[in-house]
């Protein structure tokens, strides 16, 4: 097992003498993870940054570089951790234990939910009947049904565009707090399912090569997980698996086929597995039969991410040479809506991506007209919202 030291940021000392070899100074996040049993006692550190109601400005930033503010937030446990399988791995159960053995933020697998329930908790589902057929919701339990439906494209875009956000969010509250990470699934293992509904039939070509683009615009703007555990889970458990929690919407499910199953488990092992590898530390379990937490724990707590240095690809993106980069770094992740305006790439030939004026306009005029969609969260008066006049603070994070 790793040390009992709590080691956060580490410079690694000395400027090279004038033909000498050795390599810069420069800031790495640091050393190994450590469970709750070993953290000891918590560090004197500064306090959370509100990045959820406060706007995190110039002059935020660079009072953080004189103070380092955002680096003494940082121990041992500052990683991201990613928990990523097959469908009905039990990756939610163990990422929930897993955050809580390391004293982490678990976020949980992304659902559209996060796209269709409002700040409010008014599900614009309801307002499908009033919408154009192009328009109407679709989420996974329609796609499980009919996954050949014109919508299936649009659906696999917004769950690539909702994991997105909440990486953005993820990075923004290690960097605000200091406080790792535990996602169940994460933005980069999107593609797997994208890519098992093109090779079932559900979705087109054109609307494969959309994905890549918005793909290729958006993720040069994250940093990719230190920790990716695997729990594998063969096709005919996980089968089994989803028979037995008896979820009325997979039951019978037309796009839950045998080969749809395989080739996701293929495509995991044979691309995702291999590529993300190539950055992060990863960690493959059979869950076939489920496991111990505490044994992957003492795992993780083995590896030692401070021995890779800037000239390694594995961390690459947690090196820093200075304070500075590492403001720039938190900086990016506070103003989300710069990020979340990259997914637009202008794409106008695929059919199923696109929409006609109309049938825009006819949604439009019904979204905005909903509970809670008029303005902001927290100016809404017919939603209860008080103290609109006076109120001081706001969403920084969302837009309507």
């Amino acid at each position: 097992m790793s040390g009992v030291f709590r080691i956060g940021v580490r410079l690694v000392k000395g400027t090279p003498a004038v033909g000498s070899s050795a390599k810069p100074a420069f800031l790495i996040a640091a050393r190994n993870i450590s469970g709750k049993t070993l953290r000891g006692s918590k560090l004197s550190k500064p306090k959370p940054f509100p990045y959820l109601e406060k706007q995190y400005t110039a002059l935020n930033a660079c009072m953080d570089v004189l103070t380092k503010n955002t680096t003494s937030r940082f121990d041992e446990n500052t990683k991201v951790v990613v928990v990523d399988g097959p469908i009905a791995a039990g990756k939610s159960a163990f990422a929930k234990e897993l955050a809580a053995e390391l004293e982490m933020k678990y976020f949980p697998e992304v659902t559209m939910d996060n796209y269709y329930v409002n700040s409010y908790g008014y599900d614009m589902r309801q307002l499908d009947a009033q919408l154009p057929a192009a328009m109407q919701s679709f989420d996974v339990a329609k796609f499980h049904q009919h996954p050949n439906h014109h919508n299936a494209a649009s659906f696999q875009m917004r769950m690539l565009c909702e994991r997105f956000s909440q990486y953005i969010d993820a990075l923004a509250h290690l960097f605000s707090t200091g406080e790792g990470v535990v996602l169940d699934r994460s933005v980069y293992s999107d593609f797997v399912f994208l890519e098992a509904m093109y090779r079932n039939g559900y979705i087109s070509k054109g609307a494969r090569s959309v994905y890549y683009d918005v793909v290729k615009n958006t993720f040069c703007d994250l940093m990719k997980p230190h920790l990716v555990i695997y729990l594998d889970v063969p096709v005919n458990v996980v089968k089994d698996r989803i028979k037995k929690r008896a979820n009325p919407n997979e039951a019978g499910s037309k796009a839950l086929t045998d080969q749809y199953l395989k080739d996701i488990e293929t495509i995991y092992k044979q691309q995702y597995l291999k590529d993300i590898s190539t950055h992060a530390e990863l960690l493959i379990y059979d869950w076939s039969d489920y496991g111990e937490t505490e044994v992957v724990v003492e795992d993780i707590e083995r590896i030692d991410f401070d021995r890779f240095d800037k000239d390694d690809p594995k961390m690459r993106d947690w090196v820093m040479e200075n304070e500075e980069d590492w403001t720039e770094a938190r900086s990016r992740y506070m103003n989300k809506p710069d990020l979340m305006n990259s997914l637009n790439v202008p794409r106008f030939d695929v059919p199923e991506l696109t929409v006609s004026p109309d049938d825009f306009k006819a949604w439009y005029d019904v979204w905005y007209s909903a509970p809670g969609m008029q303005f902001r969260k927290g100016y809404n008066e017919e939603c209860g919202d008080t103290g609109i006049l006076t109120k001081l603070k706001s969403d920084f994070r969302n837009t309507l």
